[in-house]
């Protein structure tokens, strides 16, 4: 899971969301966003290329949530919040799981933080925000560099022994090298 892949996620769904509650406000200036006018975009083929659809979807389904004042229609404001949350509380499993089901994102993007989604939640608030999720990236690289170090300290006695097949005076192994000055 790359840094790009995992840490920018909820930079990436913010910026999605943003953008398409601003063609759909665009669209509607006078009766605002409203599930009804967020339905009527997503059905009008002539947005096929502009409307981005799962984001459009993302909102028609979490629309209560997100018009707080009850009023059926979100405002800039209740977005900018929405989008404020977003950024300082993370996502939920339910909302990845949506986002990608939608195919905002492709299910091997976000697959990694589905499947690790508990170990990566480390203060066990039901949300991943971007520290984690980056948090979470650098712990596994971390562990992968140990691995890797682990593995290559146990297969490469060569390092140790050396090579018969070398003759470079440069790479000899720990045992030659205090032999090393009376070689010629």
């Amino acid at each position: 899971m790359g840094s790009s892949t995992g840490s920018s996620i909820i930079t990436s769904i913010n910026s999605g969301l943003s953008n398409t509650f601003a063609y759909l406000s665009s669209l509607y200036p006078k009766d605002g966003v409203t599930y009804q006018n967020i339905t009527a975009a997503r059905n009008d083929t002539t947005n096929y290329l502009t409307l981005n659809q799962p984001f459009a979807s993302y909102l028609q389904n979490n629309f209560g949530a997100i018009d707080k004042d009850g009023d059926g229609k979100i405002s800039a404001d209740e977005m900018n919040k929405f989008s404020q949350t977003l950024s300082t509380s993370g996502v939920t499993k339910n909302e990845l799981t949506q986002l990608a089901s939608s195919g905002a994102y492709s299910a091997s993007s976000i697959s990694k933080i589905l499947d690790n989604f508990d170990e990566i939640d480390k203060n066990h608030d039901g949300r991943v925000t971007n520290a984690e999720i980056a948090a979470y990236t650098c712990d596994c690289s971390k562990q992968e560099k140990i691995d890797e170090y682990n593995y290559k300290k146990a297969t490469d006695l060569s390092v140790f022994y050396g090579s018969d097949s070398n003759d470079n005076v440069s790479e000899y192994s720990i045992l030659s090298y205090r032999y090393k000055n009376y070689k010629s």
